[in-house]
């Protein structure tokens, strides 16, 4: 299993509606879940700052998510562009493997 882990800075107002579109039954589980190899996604809230999310998408390997990418790049861009209002930034903090 690999976990991609993203950390958001979202924009005053809009925490709501990123919730939503990245909860675990949001925009982007939906359209992960068309893939084989997606095992989930959990979005985090720091307790401390309650504007910086963390996003981790669960998949079986790193070929699953490869092969996603490739087969729905078009849909990923959309979405990725349609929440791009939501966020002030945006930071992939890596892939990791569960041991």
């Amino acid at each position: 299993m690999i976990r991609i882990v993203w950390e958001f800075r979202v924009r005053a107002g809009r925490e709501r509606e990123f919730e939503r579109r990245y909860s675990s039954t949001g925009d982007w589980a939906r359209l992960f879940a068309k893939a084989d190899g997606y095992q989930g996604s959990t979005l985090t809230r720091d307790a401390e700052d309650r504007r910086r999310y963390l996003v981790a998408d669960l998949w079986r390997d790193a070929a699953s998510f490869a092969a996603f990418k490739e087969s729905h790049a078009a849909e990923y861009a959309a979405l990725d562009k349609d929440c791009e209002a939501l966020t002030e930034a945006e930071v992939r903090l890596g892939i990791f493997e569960d041991l």
